[in-house]
Parts: C-alpha cells; structure tokens; sequence
C-alpha cells in the first residue's frame, strides 16, 4: 500500500503505471482524483490492466504480466477550456466552447457565474459565456480536484483585476505561482501579494506594455489581460505557452482578437 503525504497528479499516474505490471496488489491512498487520472486508467484498462477506483482517493491495482496495444481517444483539455471562457468574460464577448467536457469546469463555472458573466450549456459538449456586464470580485483559492485549479489561477488573477471590489486569491497547491502578477502590475493592475495570497482590487484600466511570460499559465494570464488592455502589448517568451495550447493566436484571432506572434 502508498499512501500519499499529499495529493499528487504525476506521483499518483506514475504510480499506477508501475502497479499494473507489478507482482500481486497495489493500493493507493489519498490518489489524486483529477479527470486525467481516471482517462489514464482508462487507457490502461484497455491495454489489459486491472485497476479499479480511479478517480477516487483509493485506487487498487492488481499487477498482470503484460500490457497490448489499445485505441483510446483522450478527454479535452479543462484548462485550455477554462482559458477560453475566462477570455470571454473579461472581454465582454460571447464565447462558445465545443467539444469539451462541462463536468469537469463545475469549480471554474460557479466562479464565472458568481462574478457576473453568463454561463450555459447548449448541449453535453458545449459551454457558452456571455460577458458584457459589470464584473464583480469573488475570492477563490485554488483546491485539488475537483476544487478551482491551480493551472486556473493565473487566468483568473487576468479577470479579477477588471472586476469591481476586492477579490483575494489564496494559492494552495504550488509555491511560488504569482510570477505572473508582476508583469499584470506593469500593465497597471493593483495586486498585492501576501504570502499565499494575493489581494486584487479594481477594475483597473490596463494599458499595453511589454512583458515577460515566466511559465504557462502566466503566458495564458498576460494574453487575457492583453485583450482587454489599452494599446500594444508584446509578451516575451511565449514559447512556454506552446506547452498548454495549440495555436492559441489563431483560434482567439478567429474570436475577433488582433493578434499575432512575431518571430
């Protein structure tokens, strides 16, 4: 049996996959039950593994002697699902996303719709936002699944600086994950960090400025402020983005956005 100190994505998928070709039973407790968890086990169980409770804390493992090959179409990515609705809440627009898994954004949806934006769902595989109105802040701290993501928090750092009030944003999950509200502050957004916490207060008019993705997320975070800012922003290093989106400037380019990546 493992047991996990902490809720761990990667230490629970690495685990699970040395388990399925191990000798006898393995179990693993206080798992990670985020969605990717159980679509690997899915995989697996296709390939031949016999594994049981993913998705919940406790998952149980019986090894077998070999795995074969399977199909297997993986689930849409939450967060790039989450990263274009908030940029259809902070910028006012209507945004329909498809092809995603609505039940898998409960946390994220509750904030959207808390905050003032209009949130449905045309059908099993579409989320629509509809923004325009006043914003409102609403604090938020990030959660394991299925509490708000932490690949979340950044993005919606971007749209809680152009809500009215006071919104704090409490980070649980990784140290260190404000880099990002530096270069929002170089765009005039009024952040304070207190340890784990960050206080945002607005809305504040942005205004373009040339700044510096330090990760991922703060790549996607800066795109969204972007689009709302007065003027040119230029954002340095957007390689990072390319980790998490697929031709991100073509698909908001298609929404309407004037942008473009310089090489």
């Amino acid at each position: 049996m493992v047991h996990f100190d902490r809720i761990t994505v990667t230490g629970t998928e690495d685990l699970m996959m040395a388990a399925v070709l191990a000798k006898g039973e393995t179990m693993l407790r206080n798992a990670a039950r985020e969605p990717e968890v159980a679509d690997l086990a899915g995989l697996l169980g296709k390939m031949g593994a016999k594994i049981e409770g993913a998705g919940t804390s406790t998952i149980r493992i019986q090894g077998v002697e070999r795995l074969h090959g399977a199909e297997h179409t993986i689930i849409p990515d939450r967060i790039e699902t989450g990263t274009f609705l908030i940029a259809g809440a902070i910028s006012g627009g209507d945004v329909a996303v498809t092809g995603c898994n609505p039940e898998h954004l409960g946390a994220l949806v509750a904030k959207l719709q808390q905050a003032g934006a209009e949130v449905t769902q045309p059908d099993a595989t579409t989320l629509r936002v509809r923004g325009g109105g006043r914003l409102r802040s609403v604090d938020m701290t990030t959660e394991e699944y299925p509490g708000f993501a932490t690949d979340l928090q950044a993005q919606y750092m971007a749209l809680m600086t152009q809500a009215e009030g006071i919104a704090i944003i409490i980070e649980t999950i990784f140290e260190n994950r404000f880099m990002h509200a530096q270069e929002l502050a170089r765009m005039g957004a009024n952040i304070r960090l207190e340890g784990k916490q960050a206080i945002v207060a607005g809305p504040r008019e942005l205004t373009g400025a040339g700044v510096i993705a330090s990760d991922l997320r703060a790549s996607a975070s800066l795109v969204l402020a972007a689009l709302v800012a007065r003027g040119e922003t230029v954002i340095d290093r957007v390689y990072h983005i390319d980790r998490g989106y697929e031709r991100i400037e073509t698909k908001l380019a298609a929404l309407g956005a004037r942008i473009l990546r310089v090489e």
